[in-house]
């Protein structure tokens, strides 16, 4: 029987074979599921601010991109030398109040995509912006990720 993880915005977490790593309620927010192959280890991070935490932030820095990927790759045991084994995606970004001087999506879009640029981090697959609420679960065994959109059924993204 799997054990459900959840991980809710701001939060980072890992999980091993047996574990379903589950993210809801995903809007502007960015979800990073990733795996580590080599050691056969997952974990899932929902931040919801682009850039890294400012140093008065005592609390919660992981809701802040840079922070919560600085965790993530903590997590998954990766080697900073050589982040190949890595496998990453991407879900989220949706303007879902429909706002149309909305930036956050973007610059969440933009803030995470420099950061994997900087690092080398290769990315598989992105299901991001749109309008539609979004949630994720990430089965560590399958090395599967299934996504909704809207009111959609769970539907495969990727497996690794």
């Amino acid at each position: 029987m799997k054990e459900n993880i959840n991980i809710s915005t701001g939060e980072v977490k890992k999980g091993t074979i047996g574990d379903l790593l589950v993210s809801n309620g995903i809007g502007s927010c960015i979800v990073i599921a990733a795996m580590n192959l080599k050691k056969q280890i997952g974990a899932v991070a929902h931040f919801m601010l682009p850039g890294k935490a400012p140093d008065s932030e005592v609390y919660n820095k992981t809701k802040y991109a840079k922070d919560a990927v600085d965790k993530l790759l903590n997590l998954l045991q990766a080697d900073m030398n050589d982040l190949t084994t890595i496998r990453t995606c991407l879900v989220g970004a949706g303007n879902v109040l429909i706002k149309h001087d909305d930036t956050i999506c973007e610059n969440n879009i933009n803030s995470i995509l420099s950061i994997f640029s900087d690092l080398a981090i290769k990315i598989d697959v992105c299901a991001l912006g749109g309008i539609n609420r979004r949630s994720l679960q990430f089965d560590i065994a399958t090395r599967e990720v299934y996504i909704t959109e809207g009111d959609s059924e769970l539907k495969l993204l990727i497996q690794w």
